[in-house]
């Protein structure tokens, strides 16, 4: 038999205290308060065929296929309609202002960081013993086995030996230094050197080099990480006025 909990107000308020998220719901207020500001003074308007376009892709999100399931979920959530189409406006508000800021500024910004958005496929095998690396690289080399026997042979970790030291698409930025410049300056299909690092001394055949294409997807990507980071810089310069100082005092 199921029991009846009934939950106040004071107490999500107090949850919200004892999870310790008051923190960055201040910073969600702050971006908001942002973002309107900016959309204001750069006379940003929103257009009700924008809304209705957002609002339905919000409902297919969040599995919202009838007009009961979206009832559901805004009791769920606490919403009445009018602040659902609150979402919806400060969704396509975040939008129009990013692309306003920034819109003109992805293809620049793509072909001044072209060297960050390359990635490679490449096949790894490290260990700790320098020599045995260094007599691997030259039996590759020489033709006297193959990378995939050696690896099958020394990779200690069962998965990545079954997969003969394939890494995958590995992007620049996820690699070491020492080793992204390695990469990087390959011809492949190669094998590299010996790299020594805190890891180990790795044996590294690069397979290919990719370069990004600015796709419409990577054009999101950049928009959205320009955005978030002007965001992040204005949250930054904000001295915030507190008006909370009783709702932080315990009763």
């Amino acid at each position: 038999m199921s029991k009846s909990i009934h939950v106040t107000n004071e107490e999500i308020l107090e949850q919200i205290k004892l999870s310790c998220k008051i923190p960055d719901i201040v910073e969600g207020i702050l971006i908001r308060k942002i973002i309107e500001n900016a959309a204001a003074e750069a006379g940003i308007k929103i257009e009700t065929e924008e809304l209705q376009k957002t609002a339905d892709i919000l409902r297919l999100a969040n599995k919202l296929n009838s007009a009961t399931d979206t009832w559901q979920w805004l009791e769920q959530h606490g919403l009445s309609l009018d602040k659902f189409e609150k979402i919806v406006q400060n969704t396509v508000l975040s939008r129009k202002l990013a692309n306003h800021l920034f819109g003109n500024k992805v293809e620049q910004y793509f072909y001044e960081n072209q060297l960050h958005f390359m990635s490679a496929v490449i096949y790894e095998i490290v260990l700790d013993d320098e020599d045995l690396v260094l007599e691997l690289y030259y039996a590759v080399k020489e033709e006297e086995m193959s990378f995939y026997d050696a690896a099958r042979q020394y990779i200690q970790d069962i998965d990545l030996r079954r997969k003969r030291g394939y890494l995958g698409v590995v992007h620049r930025q996820h690699l070491k230094p020492e080793i992204s410049t390695a990469v990087f300056a390959a011809k492949p299909p190669q094998l590299l050197k010996p790299i020594i690092t805190s890891k180990g001394v790795h044996l590294i055949f690069v397979e290919e080099i990719i370069q990004k294409e600015l796709d419409h997807q990577l054009r999101l990507q950049i928009l959205s990480d320009l955005y978030n980071t002007w965001l992040k810089q204005q949250v930054q310069q904000v001295e915030v006025i507190r008006h909370f100082n009783l709702l932080l005092q315990e009763d």
